[in-house]
């Protein structure tokens, strides 16, 4: 199996060996197997977040295609137990045809349901460790099935404790606690806001919301669409920097008096900027590239998109020519937001 066929960037060499689990029990069954044989391991489903090696993966890649949703009410309080491959974009479709309000923002995002907590997806203000209360786990090294309440998972800015050690968890399936309303949770967001024609802070319609969003998206080239070669991505490949006030500061002295960089205080004293405005700023612009093989989206700057000859190896040498011109243009580091296999940063 060429994992190239199982990634969003269509890009990724062979796996060793292939397995499709639908049912939780397969899941465990087959990871437990490889672990039991020493074969190394990767879990994927939707593929919206890998970056392959071109060499491919020497182990096992499992695919989790689990399925199924209960809901439980109480009140205007509902609690969704979703399987962890369970696609997350019909989902969220689902919540807002249901009236159910707390991921609405999250609507054109790809991937499965068992994906979001790794990455803490976010998007317009909403991230999706605001609605999680349970993830339901197998744990590598104890070979247990646990559940970790939310402190356990160790929600930061686009990371969580399931990424910062990856692979001692596989994700069997979340729990999420949304709202009965036919109203949006607060609109954080100001490009948002300004497509809904509201206040920030103020409440729209969910239907309203989730096609605001869509349409956002789909002028970035972020809804996956196989006639726009904009979506052949893995979205934003680079995470927007949060830096101590110190370094913000720097960055400030560097762009000079006449220019304030993108800020947005954290209430720790740390302030996050802008990846896109610093990869502009240090001459990367929308369309740079190889217009047959990697390049940046013609949409979106934090995007890096095969064009339909691309390799891995080129998008990684492309993405830290980048990395490296913002260093020393800024003196920021960026970092990839993608899960990278077979690479190191």
């Amino acid at each position: 199996m060429q994992l190239s066929e199982l990634t969003t960037l269509r890009l990724g060499g062979p796996a060793a060996r292939y397995a499709e689990a639908s049912r939780e029990d397969e899941v465990v069954e087959a990871v437990r197997a490889a672990d039991a044989a020493g074969e190394p391991l990767l879990v994927l489903s939707g593929g919206s977040n890998l970056v392959v090696a071109d060499a491919g993966f020497p182990g096992v890649a499992l695919r989790v295609a689990t399925r199924g949703i209960a809901s439980e009410a109480a009140g205007e309080a509902v609690t969704l137990d979703v399987a962890a491959g369970e696609p997350w974009d019909p989902l969220v479709a689902d919540c807002v045809a249901n009236g159910l309000a707390g991921v609405e923002c999250l609507a054109g995002i790809p991937g499965s349901v068992g994906a979001t907590p790794l990455q803490n997806v976010g998007a317009y203000g909403q991230e999706v460790s605001e609605t999680i209360v349970a993830v339901r786990v197998l744990d590598r090294t104890s070979g247990a099935i646990e559940e970790l309440a939310p402190q356990a998972c160790g929600f930061t800015y686009r990371s969580s404790t399931f990424k910062r050690r990856p692979g001692r968890w596989v994700v069997l399936g979340v729990r999420f606690a949304l709202h009965a309303s036919p109203l949006s949770s607060p609109v954080r967001y100001a490009e948002l806001a300004r497509a809904l024609g509201v206040e920030i802070g103020a409440r729209a319609p969910l239907p309203e919301v989730r096609e605001a969003v869509l349409a956002l998206r789909r002028r970035k080239g972020m809804v996956l669409d196989d006639a726009d070669p904009d979506t052949r991505s893995a979205g934003s490949f680079f995470t927007n920097p949060i830096l101590p006030a110190g370094d913000f500061a720097a960055l400030r002295a560097r762009v000079g008096p006449d220019v304030e960089p993108p800020a947005w205080p954290e209430g720790d004293g740390r302030v996050k900027t802008s990846a896109a405005w610093l990869i502009e700023r240090a001459g990367f612009h929308r369309g740079d590239g190889d217009p047959d093989g990697i390049a940046i989206s013609s949409k979106h700057t934090l995007a890096l998109t095969n064009r339909g000859h691309g390799t891995t190896t080129r998008l990684l040498a492309f993405a830290h020519e980048i990395a490296g011109g913002v260093r020393d243009a800024f003196g920021v580091e960026l970092m990839p937001e993608p899960v990278l296999v077979g690479h190191d940063w």
